[in-house]
């Protein structure tokens, strides 16, 4: 595309030409000037320029203020549009909703807000862009991002189209959101709280400038280089106890000052920009097992592909959602699950799937990462394809994960290593008489569903069958347990490290389906460490988790509930091997208290999953609970029975010998020795087979 093409088309815009990206950027830096910059005067424009542009498959970058873009040391081979119009800058009130375009400034749009007692943008007033860049982006800080604040957006996709959305039917997350990618904003609308004194906002915006001041450095910066993991983990500080601080490539420096600045102290290529985060993000990568992702925007797109190879992230498919009863809880966890490793730099597939089947993109993929609750997600189906497939994926093996999800197994194995777990007995559909062991109340448990499903509280002879009958459609055997009466805690652990104990207090006394979402009954409250039990009774609980976890060949992570008597007896409820990680989820609330983010849980046990074999999990040794008589007398009846077959075969082939001298009937006991005999070899080999 040339001037005089675009000039041709248009008299009208206002074109610039071979500028340096010292004028039109913040960061300025890039060696090579702009060939061509177009300024349209209003959306009209823009629509027709973009739809020229488009039909001529010519490249095109939007360019707002230029506060967080780097630039090229090559000509960009297309035409940079710049929003910087009156019309594009344009503010107006109408009772609680400010609208203004996309260029306007955000420290000019807080302060119109301010004076008109408009108050909420103030948390924003520091951040430097325009507001195309901030709903873009969802910038944020202090807490607020824009998103909190939007009401709608509107814009012009690169076809010329025009596009506009209700800020509630675009979803929004960290530094990001679902507005497609080749929608060019031009204008927003707030909605913001009216009444606030001017005075008490302004006051608040000077505030938020007066921090800002203090702690960026001064000096050319597209502002912070790279985006935060978590609150614990800001990439300023990653760098920082990399060693990194003051480091300088050609002409650009990380500042001093704070880690996630790069300084432009001359004239600074874009060569050096790439050198220099290519550097940070291999450090950062090697130490903390993050993967910084860019705020800062390149001209070029090829930028940061280039940046990335250098230090690829891993390809994590999540699986979420399921057929089972949990499955609404389930995409919960995997949505916060993809996050999470998104925040953390990680390359993310999220797939919704409904069967237990090996996909493409497991296949692709370098780790599957299960986010599913209940039915074949849970229970060991997935784990054996995978296992048989080769595949690494995060949680326990299919053997240990079939024995976490089935409460009669888990029984029998807590009964085989001592630890304390409820009196319990086993009722079926054709044995349903109350068991003689135990006493009421009791509770009715359906074995092989998680999250409270299929779980009733029994307390008298008189709700027995009707509790059955509610059971059994769950199930065709239930695990009838005496209620425990205490202090309910679960005690989560994360790569064989035992987290501190996480007291739940549920409103109804029973920690139900109810108590951990919906809440009709009141909000449960949790106590991490808990409140109503002693160090050392906490601590014993610990060690029995970490036995169970051990015993039942357990990995990555693994959730044990418990009830803790008066006499501070803690008995074991059971465990759960693939745990919710919803913001209410146990497991990431006890983490947190540990000062163990999200972000660094879930990639950790990417990586322990990545340093695994491939091999199928063997069964040898499998933790199923059984009595050990069991198992021996098992073992003794297959031994005699093929000794028996072994007799038989001698003693058909012996008959047969001798009557085959005297005459021919000698032949079908010969024939059916031979056959026993062989019998037993093709039994040797079928065993040694199936060791392999």
């Amino acid at each position: 595309m040339t001037e005089q093409q675009l000039k041709k088309r248009f008299p009208d815009l206002r074109i610039l030409c071979n500028v340096p990206y010292s004028e039109i950027t913040s960061f300025g830096v890039g060696s090579a000037p702009v060939p061509l910059i177009a300024e349209p005067e209003n959306d009209e424009t823009l629509a027709s320029l973009l739809k020229y542009l488009s039909a001529r498959k010519c490249k095109v970058f939007i360019l707002g203020a230029g506060t967080n873009v780097v630039g090229s040391d090559k000509a960009f081979d297309g035409v940079i549009i710049r929003l910087n119009s009156k019309t594009f800058s344009a503010i107006s009130i109408e009772d609680d909703i400010i609208s203004c375009g996309a260029f306007t400034k955000l420290p000019l749009l807080c302060s119109a807000a301010a004076k008109a007692n408009l108050s909420g943008l103030a948390p924003l007033s520091g951040i430097p862009g325009t507001v195309g860049g901030a709903v873009k982006m969802n910038a944020g800080a202090n807490g607020t991002e824009t998103a909190d604040l939007l009401s709608c957006v509107k814009g012009v996709r690169l076809d010329g189209t025009p596009w506009e959305a209700d800020a509630k039917d675009i979803q929004w997350f960290y530094r990001g959101n679902s507005i497609p990618p080749d929608v060019v904003i031009t204008g927003a609308k707030f909605k913001l709280t009216a009444g606030e004194s001017c005075s008490i906002e302004e006051a608040a915006i000077a505030a938020e400038h007066e921090k800002r001041r203090l702690r960026e450095p001064a000096g050319r910066s597209a502002g912070c280089a790279f985006r935060n993991i978590s609150p614990f983990e800001p990439a300023g500080m990653l760098i920082d106890r990399c060693g990194l601080r003051g480091l300088v490539i050609g002409d650009l420096e990380v500042s001093s000052k704070h880690a996630n600045y790069l300084l432009n102290t001359g004239n600074a290529t874009e060569e050096d920009y790439i050198c220099m985060v290519r550097i940070l993000r291999r450090a950062v990568s090697e130490k903390f097992g993050f993967y910084l992702t860019n705020e800062i925007v390149p001209v070029m797109p090829s930028t940061n592909a280039r940046i990335e190879e250098d230090t690829p992230p891993p390809l994590v498919n999540v699986l979420y959602g399921g057929s089972s009863s949990e499955r609404e809880v389930s995409l919960q966890s995997g949505a916060c699950i993809a996050s999470a490793l998104r925040r953390a730099g990680f390359k993310v597939e999220l797939s919704d799937i409904r069967k237990c089947a090996i996909s493409p993109t497991m296949q692709k993929s370098d780790v599957i990462y299960p986010a599913l609750h209940g039915g074949f997600g849970e229970d060991g189906t997935l784990q054996n394809e995978l296992e048989n497939a080769k595949l690494r994926f995060v949680g326990s093996g299919s053997v240990a994960s079939e024995l976490i999800m089935d409460k009669l197994a888990s029984k029998r194995l807590l009964d085989d290593i001592k630890l304390p777990t409820a009196p319990w007995a086993v009722v079926t559909r054709n044995e349903r008489q109350f068991p003689a062991n135990l006493h009421f109340p009791v509770m009715v448990k359906a074995p092989r569903e998680g999250s409270t499903v299929g779980i009733v509280k029994v307390n008298s002879i008189e709700e027995w069958n009707d509790a059955l009958d509610a059971t059994f459609k769950y199930s065709d055997e239930l695990l009838v347990e005496e209620f425990i009466s205490g202090v309910e805690i679960s005690i989560p652990i994360l790569n064989a490290n035992v987290l501190d104990a996480i007291e739940i207090v549920s409103p109804g006394g029973f920690y139900d389906w109810d108590a951990k979402y919906v809440y009709k009954n009141g909000k449960t409250e949790y106590f991490c460490p808990p409140r109503s039990l002693p160090e050392d009774v906490v601590k014993l609980a610990q060690d029995y988790a970490l036995k169970f976890y051990h015993a039942a060949r357990c990995r990555d992570i693994l959730r044990v509930d418990f009830i803790v008597t008066a006499e501070g007896v803690p008995f074991i409820l059971e465990g759960n091997n693939l745990p919710g990680n919803t913001e209410h989820s146990l497991v990431p609330q006890a983490a947190k208290a540990a000062g163990i983010s999200l972000e660094k849980m879930t990639s950790s046990l990417v990586y322990a999953a990545m340093k695994r074999s491939c091999e199928p999990e063997s069964g040898g040794g499998k933790p199923s609970g059984t009595n050990i008589v069991v198992k021996i007398m098992t073992g003794i009846s297959r031994w005699l029975y093929r000794f028996a077959l072994l007799v038989s075969a001698f003693l058909l082939i012996s008959a047969g010998m001798k009557y085959n001298i005297a005459a021919p009937e000698g032949w079908p006991l010969l024939s059916g020795g031979v056959l026993l005999l062989i019998s037993e070899f093709v039994f040797f080999w079928l065993k040694h087979m199936e060791k392999k």
